[in-house]
């Protein structure tokens, strides 16, 4: 399951989304603005970056073996 290119660009929207959202709502003052919740988020974006990127090169890779 973590080769399958779906899964892996589904996770990485995923992450990316929630790398987004949680600063989004740190700044309009929904949750309070902690080291840790920063650090996730930046964390989540850059995760999420990582297996979008990984789950392309597999999805364009099983593509282009056709």
């Amino acid at each position: 399951m973590i080769n399958s290119p779906r899964f892996l660009l589904s996770l990485g929207l995923t992450l990316m989304l929630l790398g987004i959202l949680l600063p989004f709502l740190m700044v309009i003052h929904v949750l309070e603005s902690t080291f840790f919740l920063n650090f996730f988020a930046w964390g989540a974006s850059v995760a999420g970056l990582s297996f979008g990127t990984i789950g392309f090169a597999l999805w364009s890779r099983n593509k282009r073996g056709n």
